[in-house]
């Protein structure tokens, strides 16, 4: 028999129903080949965040059981690959703890698992939102149904109890939201977004990060984004910066341009939003020279973490790396680069 060697060998082997997850820059499914072809060395990871991998495998040991999840946090090397040695020694780990607990686990105990994961270096808690949106993610993946707060959301999101007490909304069942609505309920958003409670709206827009907005609600957000931009309402703006940056490249882009054109709305919080969300806008050949440009206006030393951590996305690093190459030595992003020249 062949030796378990990957995360991929061991569910493969292990027989449990399972399913991957990025997380941290984008909660969203991973099929088992890119997670195999990464823990190969073959490839980059697709969504890295903050020089890590951070992974979610939801499983179920029987179909009747209910899925258990590991939220690990693998390190990667300067070009976005695996850093091998601490996922083995967790493979290693888990290997002799199920041995040693074989029985209780056909048992359907879940107890050694649980342990397992207990003062585990590779082990994290991924924050609130992005918890709400790999439970509904998986709920649906795993063909269950989602949580019983949807029902609610859903009638308030589209317009059919308007005047409901919308406090009582909880984040579970906007994320389960997100992941489930169909066109016409995104078209019965976008018609409503404009009068949403802000309350409503910031966790909304926290969960769209994470999906792809149909083409009306994305012009919904951006009018809302300009909307709260002239309201002086940083926050919101961003908010609805960051919820179209995997909406159609058509729409988004445009308007990702004219924010990067404008000193007045292009500051340290409009970067970080596009940064951390709208990096799928910056594969053209224009907006990221742009982009590079005002990021390097800004005071701080943030250019080069930045750029570092976008260099890690597999689609991004070539580009970038040719634009900071042919940056004019007399441009800003020239003069950010020069220390790091001598």
């Amino acid at each position: 028999m062949q030796p378990i060697l990957t995360l991929c060998d061991f569910f493969t082997r292990s027989g449990a129903r399972s399913r991957f997850y990025t997380l941290g820059r984008r909660v969203a499914p991973c099929d088992a080949e890119t997670l195999a072809a990464f823990e190969a060395g073959e490839r980059a990871w697709p969504a890295p965040w903050l020089g890590r991998a951070q992974l979610a495998c939801v499983f179920q040991w029987r179909p009747e059981s209910d899925p258990l999840v590991w939220f690990l946090s693998l390190p990667l090397d300067e070009q976005g690959h695996l850093d091998p040695a601490p996922r083995d020694a967790f493979l290693q780990r888990l290997l002799e703890t199920l041995g040693r607990t074989a029985g209780q686990l056909e048992d359907g105990d879940k107890a050694p698992i649980d342990n397992l994961m207990q003062d585990n270096p590779l082990a994290f808690t991924p924050e609130l939102t992005q918890r709400a949106l790999l439970h509904a993610r998986a709920n649906a993946d795993f063909e269950c149904p989602a949580s019983e707060h949807i029902e609610p959301v859903e009638a308030f999101l589209t317009g059919q109890t308007p005047d409901a007490a919308w406090q009582a909304l909880g984040l579970q069942g906007i994320a389960d939201f997100c992941v489930r609505h169909d066109s016409d309920q995104a078209s019965a958003l976008a018609a409503r977004l404009a009068s949403l409670p802000v309350d409503v709206l910031r966790p909304l827009c926290q969960c769209l990060e994470h999906v792809a907005p149909a083409p009306a609600l994305v012009d919904a957000l951006i009018a809302r984004g300009e909307a709260a931009a002239r309201a002086g309402d940083l926050e919101t703006f961003c908010a609805c910066v960051r919820a179209v940056g995997h909406g159609a490249g058509e729409r988004v882009g445009p308007w990702y341009d004219a924010l990067l054109q404008d000193p007045a709305a292009c500051g340290p919080d409009l970067l970080a939003a596009i940064a951390a969300r709208g990096w799928a806008q910056l594969e053209d050949e224009r907006r990221l020279p742009l982009f590079l440009d005002a990021l390097a206006r800004q005071s701080g030393e943030g250019f080069v973490s930045v750029v570092r951590d976008l260099a890690l996305v597999p689609r991004l690093r070539l580009p970038l790396l040719m634009t900071l190459r042919q940056a004019p030595p007399d441009s800003a992003v020239g003069r950010r680069l020069s220390p790091l020249h001598r």
